[in-house]
């Protein structure tokens, strides 16, 4: 019997990852499903990037099973569909918005027509029409990561890997760019997996991965990991989640026979 059902968003399974000889990834397993918004927390260093640049196909020495809508991770064929933002604006500085909009959107070669009504939705998207013909250098940070979102909504992606695209914002963007997020989920069945190591945006997301020291503590909906936690809190779940995985972690002391226990 044939299975009508696409494969999810990303799929991975004993993934690793090192780099510079060290363990930064290990035994990764997790599913992204599609049309769903999919939050990626943990603090800095956890991993979170390299795992992005992995999806993204960007990054090297990558082990264990990676398929991204279907396909190997890094496949050329997943160039189309699949839209990354950096930590780092990745756009000219010496162009305007529009002109950087214009500029990647022939890269991805739509057509003439069709390039101009992208362009100028993705700006109304991210709210950048009043300063689409502003040098993007002279923006502030949180308006040049704007136009780097606006970059990878060109050519409507079917996969969004945004590394942490809300730090630094103000309260109110933050609100409007997340509200985004679920428009483009809910309209157009975008799959968006978004980093944060803010533990307020858990909430805001359908799906969590939770990240720490480079593994996977858990996978669940925000309120399935309170409930499975008794905590009030998705931060508070964490750091419940970290203590478990720190005491299962501890040798068996001699004297007692029984576990250790660390304190956070």
């Amino acid at each position: 019997m044939m299975n009508n059902h696409p494969p999810p968003a990303v799929r991975a399974d004993g993934l690793h990852v090192v780099r510079g000889g060290r363990q930064v990834l290990t035994d990764l397993a997790f599913t992204v499903p599609r049309g769903s918004v999919t939050g990626l927390l943990g603090p800095s260093g956890c991993g979170k990037t390299t795992l992005m640049r992995a999806i993204a196909g960007t990054q090297a020495r990558v082990t264990g099973t990676l398929e991204v809508l279907g396909r190997p991770a890094g496949s050329a064929a997943l160039r189309p569909r699949l839209g990354y933002v950096t930590q780092s604006p990745s756009v000219y500085a010496d162009l305007t918005a529009r002109q950087n909009l214009d500029y990647f959107a022939a890269v991805l070669g739509l057509p003439g027509a069709e390039r101009g009504r992208q362009v100028e939705a993705a700006l109304a998207d991210v709210d950048l029409t009043g300063r689409a013909d502003s040098l993007t250098g002279q923006m502030s940070g949180g308006q040049r990561s704007r136009v780097s979102l606006a970059v990878a909504l060109l050519g409507t992606p079917e996969l969004l890997v945004l590394d942490e695209p809300t730090v630094g914002l103000d309260p109110v963007l933050r609100r409007d760019l997340w509200q985004l997020f679920h428009r483009l989920a809910e309209e157009r069945g975008t799959t968006l997996l978004i980093s944060s190591h803010v533990m307020d945006e858990a909430d805001r997301c359908e799906r969590l991965l939770l990240m720490r020291a480079g593994e996977l503590l858990a996978e669940d909906t925000p309120e399935a990991l309170r409930r499975t936690t008794a905590e009030g809190t998705v931060e508070s779940a964490f750091l419940h989640l970290v203590d478990r995985a720190r005491a299962a972690d501890e040798p068996w002391p001699a004297h007692t026979g029984q576990k250790g226990r660390t304190t956070p």
